[in-house]
Order: structure tokens, then sequence, then C-alpha cells
């Protein structure tokens, strides 16, 4: 019994975490220059709202309490809604290098390896190890084109300056299949490496979800 008691407070820390990173990204960007941040960003401003494209949908997020709508009527998680903000918090308006980099070449990124292999490389290879031609057909829907690299590969532009490439490599007898996340190395001048993680985690899960 004393068991789940611990667990309940370490949940309701966690909830209030959030909404906590929400409301300071809010007051954040609700200080902000919208315009420059809009200019920053890629995303447009329309009166007393932001209008973002995040990972193939439009999301207007009315200032200055933050309340977001997208134009499908998909309803974002906490955690999403918080990426957004962070984005256009911290974009710096990078033009983008294209050049690739792994997420272990990310300041910061061997520290947390494991947590993003674990999160985002391991579910990835696993459900798609085998189905790795749907996952060009599947991304399609959020907006992936195909890439080429790996036996198959796409680019989803998650946020218009943070195009994310997923690869994948088959496998044989002798190796397990494989996969890889690619970023333009001008990812941190858009989101912090923390939120990169839950960013990746989160299409890789939207892909999941639509392969099952």
């Amino acid at each position: 019994m004393s068991e789940k008691r611990l667990k309940i407070p370490d949940n309701r820390n966690y909830e209030y975490g959030l909404n906590q990173a929400c409301q300071i990204a809010s007051k954040k960007l609700a200080s902000a220059d919208i315009g420059e941040v809009c200019s920053k960003s890629g995303a447009k401003q329309d009166g007393n709202s932001v209008a973002l494209n995040y990972v193939n949908t439009i999301y207007r997020i009315a200032l200055p309490d933050a309340t977001f709508t997208a134009e499908n009527g998909e309803k974002l998680s906490l955690r999403e809604k918080i990426l957004i903000l962070h984005y256009l918090d911290t974009a710096k308006g990078t033009p983008l290098s294209n050049k690739l980099i792994t997420f272990k070449e990310l300041p910061e990124g061997t520290s947390y390896t494991r947590t993003y292999n674990q999160r985002t490389l391991k579910p990835l290879a696993g459900f798609f190890g085998k189905e790795h031609a749907k996952l060009i057909e599947i991304a399609s829907g959020l907006g992936g084109r195909k890439a080429e690299l790996g036996d198959a590969s796409i680019t989803i532009n998650a946020f218009p300056k943070v195009p994310i490439t997923f690869v994948l490599w088959r496998g044989d007898n002798e190796f397990p299949p494989e996969a890889n996340i690619l970023f333009d190395n001008t990812i941190t001048d858009y989101l912090p490496v923390e939120d990169i993680i839950v960013l990746c985690e989160t299409i890789t899960w939207r892909l999941v979800k639509s392969l099952r």
C-alpha cells in the first residue's frame, strides 16, 4: 500500500511540472516581439494569433493565453504544446545548413543517448524493421517525403525550420534491423536537446500507431 501511495505524488508532480513549463513558455512568448518570433521560426502572425505548421498540421496559438486550435480539429498533448512553445521561444532563424548529424553529435547528446535510443530508435527499428517499405507510405500522412538513405528513409518537417530524417536498414540473418534519425546541424538553434528527444519520440509513435 505504501508503494502505491508513493507513486501518486510522483504523477501529480510530473503533471504539475508540465503545466508549470507550459505556463512559463506561454508567458515568455506573450511578452516577445511576435513579428520577430514569426520571422525566425517560419510561423505567420494573424492578429493576436500565431499560425505554425507542426508535423503537417497548422495550429493557431492565440495570445496571451497560448490557446491552441488545429485547423483539422486534432488535439495536442501537453508535451506537444510545450514543444511548440519552446520552438517559438528558441528559434534563432538560422538558415538550414543541409549538413546532417546524428543525435550523438548534438551538444550534450551523448549524455542522453541511452534514453533517446530506448524512446526512439528501438521502437522505430522494432516496428518497421520488417515493414520498412511501409515507412514511406505511412510518413506521407505526416508530410513526409522520400529520402535516399538506408533501405528506406523519409524526411518530415516537424517544424518549418526543423527537418528530421528517419532511416531504416532491414537487417538479415546475421544482423537485426537498425534505425537512425538525422538532423540538420542547426537544430539546437530551434530546440533544446531534451525537446529533440520528445519530438522524435512523438513522431516515432505517430508512425507506429499508423502502422498498427
